[in-house]
């Protein structure tokens, strides 16, 4: 989504490429570049994860807060998610240039995680109808190198597995009002449960008849048109959202669908094997697992 002019002739040069089967930069049409990810590197926040996809890079922290629940949700705890898309990401985020992109992202971020089949927020629960967990999930682009909203979701799950939140215990009773304590025990924390979490995977239109994923900003420039899928661990489409202006055929559409189920399931399998095998070792960056 970075703003990159092209000459007619280097679109065409990107869509015969990709009409022969190979993209500028080598990959096949369903190919992602080298993904890297870091793990725990903010040690103010009780989880984070920073994420490159190419020259995307992201940064995620999670912190958490206890407070009331709403009346409508008494007995669910709360996500939040915030994105800033930095000056320094891409010349147009310059003044407010980046707000639309920030508010399309977290709105997104907000329909991933709507569902109790995504993330059961009532784990996140200590006192039903007084108080909950709060997750307060910030995510920060450092650098728009094209794919963002694929990258944003590698990354926030990501983020919410490093995530430690401090177990807190019920000490009794005081005038009405609880009274809390809070263990200082490294090894005492909870988890956020991420096994069903989804992630997005992006169908660029190229021509009438073929898509790429993990596009680069050059291809951006090239389609006219995106498909964004929600897809949880077993292949369940949880949402969908076009981007841009055209449309797809109907064959085509189909087709990205599918895709996206069929990556999905194995990107969700590598990335979970990644994130368990670092599990030990903080500070790990795994990469060149797509």
């Amino acid at each position: 989504m970075a703003d990159i002019s092209l000459s007619e002739a280097e679109k065409r040069y990107i869509v015969d490429g990709v009409k022969l089967g190979i993209r500028v930069d080598g990959r096949e049409r369903l190919d992602y570049r080298q993904l890297e990810i870091e793990t725990g590197l903010v040690s103010t926040a009780n989880g984070s994860a920073r994420v490159r996809l190419g020259c995307t890079d992201v940064l995620i922290t999670v912190k958490m807060e206890m407070e009331p629940p709403p009346p409508q949700q008494p007995n669910d705890g709360q996500i939040h998610f915030f994105v800033n898309c930095s000056a320094n990401a891409a010349p147009e985020f310059e003044g407010r240039g980046g707000e639309d992109l920030a508010t399309s992202l977290s709105a997104m971020l907000d329909r991933l995680y709507s569902s109790p089949l995504s993330l059961d927020t009532s784990r996140l629960c200590v006192v039903p109808g007084k108080h909950v967990k709060v997750l307060y999930v910030d995510v920060e682009i450092l650098e728009c190198g094209g794919n963002l909203f694929d990258t944003v979701s590698l990354g926030v799950k990501a983020a919410l597995w490093a995530t430690r939140m401090p177990r807190i215990y019920i000490t009794g009773e005081d005038g009405g009002e609880l009274e809390f304590m809070v263990s200082d025990n490294p090894q005492e924390v909870d988890r956020v449960d991420v096994s069903n979490a989804p992630i997005l995977i992006t169908h660029l239109r190229i021509t009438e008849n073929l898509t790429v994923i993990d596009p680069t900003p050059e291809e951006e420039c090239c389609g006219p048109v995106q498909v964004v899928v929600g897809v949880t661990p077993k292949g369940l489409i949880t949402t969908t959202q076009q981007l841009g202006a055209g449309t797809f055929a109907p064959q085509t559409l189909s087709a990205s669908l599918k895709s996206a189920q069929e990556l999905g399931v194995k990107i969700h399998h590598q990335l979970m094997q990644r994130l368990l095998q670092e599990e030990s070792i903080p500070n790990r960056k795994t990469k060149g697992f797509l």
